[in-house]
């Protein structure tokens, strides 16, 4: 059901019996997470997605197929009793559970604004212990994501992080970055343009297996039903008022 967090704060809410506190994580780092493609995992580092980084996602536009793409992933972090937390997303959808996530271990948090949605993605990493960490970010400047960059390095989930396609040509601290297009036939066309290790030459594409996703407005509500429900938090503007602008005077410009 949908909460208001008049005061939002990671360690106050009651998240599932799987998201621990950062401090009383392992200190040794998760093995990379197999994306369940061959042909991808062949040229990530390690042949999984890495954890304790930011993993940059940038899209052709919202909703080609990212969370399609994700979804082997992140349903076999679900069923280990893993959270997946999904921050501010673009849309929302009603048929979350057809991917086959448990909607026991996911967590819908909403942010409209572009500083509150750093904030609470800063809050997830730094407070939360996850198996994946989701988030839409198309305003997030360089210098938001070296902060998250550090962050990722004290937290063994998976921090996956989208912007879109403009921001390839920016300045960015995540140790891997792919551009994400739609291709023919319902297919997407990945291209690593940064990774630790050899340049990754040509577009991979992938055949995404599970069903299309149907979309629907991002409201909390729209989860709420007997069909799909999570917990949902949105995080309330006047209460973060203060605490972004200290943040923002923290910032380097």
């Amino acid at each position: 059901m949908a909460a208001v967090a008049s005061n939002f704060s990671f360690p106050a809410v009651s998240f599932p019996d799987a998201a621990w506190t950062a401090e009383s994580a392992q200190t040794a780092r998760a093995h990379p997470q197999p994306s369940a493609y061959r042909a991808l995992d062949l040229e990530l580092p390690n042949g999984g997605w890495p954890a304790s980084v930011l993993i940059e996602l940038l899209l052709a536009q919202p909703d080609i197929g990212e969370l399609r793409l994700l979804a082997p992933t992140l349903t076999r972090l679900t069923q280990e009793g893993k959270t997946v937390i999904l921050l501010a997303p673009a849309h929302i959808s009603a048929a979350l559970s057809d991917l086959g996530l448990d909607k026991n271990h996911l967590i819908l948090i909403e942010a409209d604004k572009p500083m509150d949605r750093i904030w609470a993605v800063e809050q997830a990493v730094k407070n939360v212990h996850f198996g994946a960490l989701l988030c839409w970010l198309p305003e997030a400047r360089p210098d938001h994501l070296r902060r998250l960059q550090l962050m990722a390095a004290t937290n063994d989930g998976l921090t996956f992080v989208f912007r879109p396609l403009e921001a390839q040509n920016q300045s960015s601290p995540a140790p891997l970055r792919m551009l994400c297009q739609p291709a023919a036939d319902g297919r997407m066309s990945v291209e690593i343009i940064k990774r630790r290790g050899p340049v990754h030459c040509k577009p991979i594409v992938l055949p995404l297996s599970v069903p299309a996703i149907i979309h629907r407005p991002r409201v909390a509500r729209s989860l709420s039903s007997p069909a799909f429900e999570m917990p949902s938090y949105t995080i309330a503007h006047s209460a973060l008022a203060a605490t972004a602008a200290r943040h923002r005077a923290a910032l380097p410009v």
